[in-house]
């Protein structure tokens, strides 16, 4: 490094080096960092600018050992696991600062940007005390900085250990508080915009209004109004002024480049389009109607898979935890569709796009917020910014459109701008909407649903058993986007919190998204929140069911309603004569003490799988009758799985056969995976069980929540599965919004600052080596890695798992029918030994005379003993000979077993738990015959469910072993002479799905 630059032994030298640059590792895309005296080690370049750099400006000086081009890796090629034990800093700061690192002169003058990249730069380059070397100023101080956001310390405890740790090591080179800690931090992440706000939600003070005081519809001023004071008191010397309301705004432009710049998330943003499966089926909103409909309308934007898909999804919520303070909180969240289902909806991938002050709701006003947002929304349609991407080395323009917003009900007015209050309260159905005022009830009901059925259905002639009259208009049309703006073109919007309403229709605003070019073509514009949905209608059927004061729909008012609708006669509030009484006939949904005991008791002692749902059993009050207190989730479950049981064994089956459907409708629309042809058969059966359910139930049963599902199958059709489009996610989110409050004065400041610093965490987490525990990487409740040196590398049957238990283990000694039905089962399941399967078969059927019955039973009981002869041959592998001598008669017992991240456990020791995990199912082929003399048998894959008796572990003397379940198999259907050769296990997530719920609930007789 230290001869001429013009010398032959310098430029081989430089030759050299590039050589072993490119060839040792492959270098990120085509560029390597250039060690030259000018860029020293900052910039990436190619080749031929690296050698032209070398030549001109030489080697920066001290770089002797090229520890940024690999020479470090040819020690940790000595030991695979020593790779993982640093953390790649220089990797997340050339992604996140790549503009700045390749700018030319940027030396002369450095913007912000390249002030924060030299700052951390530096700080990464200086060692945290003499003479460490596996961490850096920088790297100790992010790994600090997780730590606290994974454990939720408090500022003022991090500010605490940072004096304790600078006390005992005083050579320590780190921050020396929380707040040097943030500034550090914030550096790497992309902070927020405040935009001033009037307090009556008029408009924002940004653009050319930045420097108003006053609010240009309402005269409000933006800052607080001090109270007055006493003339005799000195008036504060303080100059400063409080804002009566801030908006602040995450800048999405910056956010969307950081995911194509970070080389750990730039390829998932072409999953929809390079790696998903194209089989036909819905799994992600590419595979909806809607997004196809977009690609034909907009080819061009379709051309580049990198170009983004937005959903947006808002709520309000209270920060403070207690209903006592009224506060309304808005955040506006973004999801990236481009990725694949279980990441896009993760709060790791989300963006925080706006976040909107308390304490009242913006209300129809949100449009007013939503300005910044809708701005950066137009820039990326029409031009699109320019942004590299990490995963192809490319700079390329990037666009990105909205496809659709996700919310509850009333949100959906506040962004759609129609109203769902009033007469037309459906946005789907919208004018056509069928409504009637109930007078007693002093609300409106939402019925004639025979207007979705076929016009010959039989039910639409029907008078008695519904509303009075015949039912032959047709189905309602959509309304479609282009209608809608049409229809609004000279619609006057007028915002703030003290306007005049001067419209009484459905439509209260012209919507902001529209002045999206391509909003008004968008086939599903605004989802049907089916979270929401699932919740309100438990609540009205528990309520009706138990007959729960306040929460029931059959009510006397809902009798009188009857009476005054001239339909149900038996139904009908009767006088008893005196004038002071009034008798009501019971319907026939109606459940006497004792039952609605039994049906509380069903819920209060179901034991439910580990992880599936909160405990249920809390939210029971059996003296009194009721449920109350479940949380949405909850709801989810019960309609799902648990209702149906105490509904099939209390109520008759014209009542009881509609709920059961309505609950199997939610189960089967909720699926991950959907085939495109069953959503017409579900469509058919919601629509006939909707107006089943108007033959039971009074109209006052009928709000808006029970009407929706008629349209939530379409809904799957243009967007694909619900998880994409509901919003648990979102409502998990703001739970952890809560948990950043530290000053109860500010909440909206507090979540901006701690969102910041999460992104940040999330950011630098992707880079850090696989030992330290992130939030990508956090082992789940039921971690289930085993211990390596407990692993097997032989290949028949691979070590899973691990047991359960302080004392995991206990001997048992089989009897030789337990040991020789495990190793039949065991051979039955083998891959490798269904060769010798076929072939015994075969011997088997070479016998013509015997019977198909006589052979099978030959088949199922003499192949071990058979195989284990066969095995003596030469040309059977050595493995497969240790296998057909069987197990040892001793072997290991466990009370619980952890295998893809389930927890199960055997009937026993669930006994004494609140949770069950006993319970399994298995899919069996088997051959059913009628008789012994059966000379067509039928083969058939056939549903089993058990309970787990016994886990043992097969030792097979050390060659492997092999852990089994013992269980007490239910038949689904009664099977005559049935062998079963072989059964074929299904996931562990379908196992835990298809668990039997009524092998541990006790129903009523």
């Amino acid at each position: 490094m230290d001869l001429a630059r013009y010398s032959k032994p310098y430029i081989d030298g430089v030759e050299s080096f590039l050589d072993f640059a490119y060839s040792y590792e492959d270098p990120q895309g085509q560029e390597i960092q250039c060690p030259c005296a000018k860029c020293c080690n900052i910039r990436w370049t190619r080749r031929n600018v690296v050698y032209d750099h070398l030549i001109c400006y030489g080697f920066v000086k001290g770089y002797t050992k090229w520890i940024n081009h690999k020479e470090w890796d040819i020690k940790l090629n000595v030991d695979n696991d020593m790779d993982y034990s640093r953390d790649d800093i220089d990797g997340l700061l050339n992604d996140q600062f790549r503009d700045v690192a390749q700018a030319e002169g940027v030396y002369d003058g450095p913007n912000e940007d390249a002030k924060k990249y030299y700052n951390l730069f530096e700080e990464a380059s200086q060692e945290l005390y003499p003479g460490c070397t596996g961490f850096s100023k920088l790297s100790f101080t992010l790994h600090l900085y997780l730590l606290k956001c994974l454990h939720g310390w408090s500022n003022e405890s991090f500010t605490s250990l940072l004096e304790l740790l600078k006390e005992v090591m005083p050579e320590l080179n780190i921050p020396p508080s929380y707040n040097k800690t943030k500034s550090m931090v914030k550096n790497l992440g992309l902070d927020y915009e405040k935009i001033d706000a009037c307090p009556n939600d008029c408009m924002l003070f940004r653009n050319d209004h930045k420097n108003d005081e006053f609010c240009h519809t309402c005269g409000a001023s933006q800052y607080i109004k001090n109270p007055e004071v006493n003339s005799e008191v000195e008036p504060s010397k303080k100059s400063h002024r409080v804002l009566a309301k801030t908006l602040r705004h995450f800048p999405l432009i910056p956010r969307l480049k950081r995911l194509f710049m970070c080389s750990k998330t730039a390829d998932s943003l072409r999953w929809h389009d390079e790696e998903r499966s194209k089989d036909g089926k819905l799994r992600h909103p590419v595979d909806g109607q809607a997004w196809k409909d977009f690609d034909r309308l907009h080819p061009i934007f379709a051309q580049d898979s990198r170009n983004v898909r937005l959903g947006l999804a808002s709520d309000g919520f209270n920060p403070f935890r207690t209903m006592s303070i009224s506060h309304s909180t808005w955040p506006i969240m973004l999801m990236a569709y481009n990725m694949p289902p279980w990441m896009c909806m993760k709060s790791e991938y989300s963006i925080l796009s706006l976040l909107i002050p308390g304490p009242r709701s913006p209300g129809n006003d949100i449009d007013i917020y939503l300005q910044p947002l809708i701005d950066e929304l137009k820039l990326l349609w029409d031009s699109g910014v320019e942004t590299y991407d990490a995963s192809r080395n490319q700079t390329f323009q990037i666009q990105a459109a909205l496809m659709w917003t996700i919310n509850d009900f009333p949100a959906y007015a506040m962004l759609s701008g129609w109203s769902t209050k009033g007469k037309f309260v459906c946005p789907c159905c919208n004018y056509n909407t069928n409504s009637r005022y109930l007078k007693h009830s002093r609300k409106m009901c939402y019925m004639d649903h025979r207007v979705f059925l076929p016009m010959d259905h039989p039910w639409r002639s029907n008078k008695r058993s519904f509303n009075g009259k015949t039912e032959f208009r047709p189905l309602p049309p959509l309304l479609k986007g282009t209608d809608v703006l049409n229809s609004l073109q000279d619609f006057e919007n007028v915002f703030g919190k003290k306007r005049k309403r001067s419209n009484d229709g459905p439509w209260k605003k012209r919507s902001i998204f529209f002045e999206l070019p391509y909003w008004q073509h968008n086939l599903l514009r605004h989802n049907l929140d089916v979270m929401h949905i699932e919740k309100n209608i438990v609540d009205s059927i528990l309520g009706t069911l138990l007959d729960i004061p306040g929460k029931t729909k059959d009510h006397a008012k809902a009798r009188y309603d009857l009476k005054e609708m001239g339909i149900r006669k038996n139904l009908h509030p009767k006088d008893t004569g005196d004038n002071k009484r009034t008798k009501f006939a019971k319907a026939c949904f109606s459940m006497t003490n004792g039952e609605k005991s039994v049906f509380c008791g069903v819920l209060k002692t179901a034991k439910l799988p580990d992880g599936s749902a909160s405990n249920i059993s809390r939210c029971v009050q059996l003296d009194e009758r009721k449920l109350s207190g479940y949380k949405t989730h909850d709801a989810h479950f019960m309609l799902h799985y648990l209702l149906p049981i105490p509904i099939k064994s209390i109520f008759p089956d014209h009542v009881a056969i509609p709920l059961i459907r309505l609950c199997s409708f939610f189960q089967r629309l909720c699926q991950k995976v959907i085939i495109l042809e069953e959503l017409d058969c579900l469509e058919v059966e919601i629509r006939e069980t909707i107006n089943h359910l108007e033959r039971i139930f009074p109209p006052s049963f009928f709000d808006i929540m029970i009407h929706l599902p008629i349209h939530l199958v379409n809904e799957v059709r243009l967007g694909g599965p619900v998880q994409n489009r509901w919003m648990y996610s979102t409502e998990r989110e703001m739970g952890t919004f809560k948990s950043y409050i530290r000053n109860r004065r500010y909440p909206e400041g507090c979540i901006a600052e701690a969102r910041v610093g999460i992104d940040c965490m999330n950011l630098f987490s992707r880079y850090l080596h696989r030992a330290v525990q992130t939030r990508f990487n956090r082992k789940a409740q039921n971690n289930d890695e085993c211990d390596p040196s407990d692993g097997e590398t032989v290949s028949l049957f691979p070590k899973k798992g691990c047991p359960l238990g302080a004392k995991k283990t206990d001997s048992v000694s089989l009897d030789n029918k337990s040991l020789s039905q495990a190793h039949a089962y065991l051979l039955g399941n083998c891959d490798e030994i269904q060769e010798y399967i076929r072939e015994h078969e075969q011997e088997v059927n070479n016998h013509p005379r015997r019977s198909k019955w006589s052979k099978a039973k030959d088949h199922c009981q003499n192949f071990s003993q058979w195989f284990e002869i066969r095995a003596l041959q030469e040309d059977v592998p050595d493995l497969i000979k240790e296998l057909s001598r069987g197990p040892n008669s001793v072997a290991k017992r466990y009370s619980g077993y952890l295998i893809n991240g389930y927890r199960f456990h055997i009937r026993q020791r669930d006994a004494r738990r609140k949770t069950q995990n006993s319970g399994v199912t298995v899919v069996a082929s088997t051959t059913s015959f009628a008789s012994s003399k059966d000379k067509n048998p039928i083969a058939a894959d056939l549903t089993y469910y058990g309970r787990i008796v016994d886990i043992v572990e097969l030792d097979y003397f050390s060659h492997f072993k092999v852990v089994l379940f013992k269980c007490d198999w239910y038949e689904v259907k009664k099977i005559f002479m049935a062998l079963l050769m072989s059964i074929l296990t299904r996931d562990a997530l379908t196992l835990l799905q298809n668990r039997s719920i009524a092998t541990v609930l006790k129903p009523p007789p």
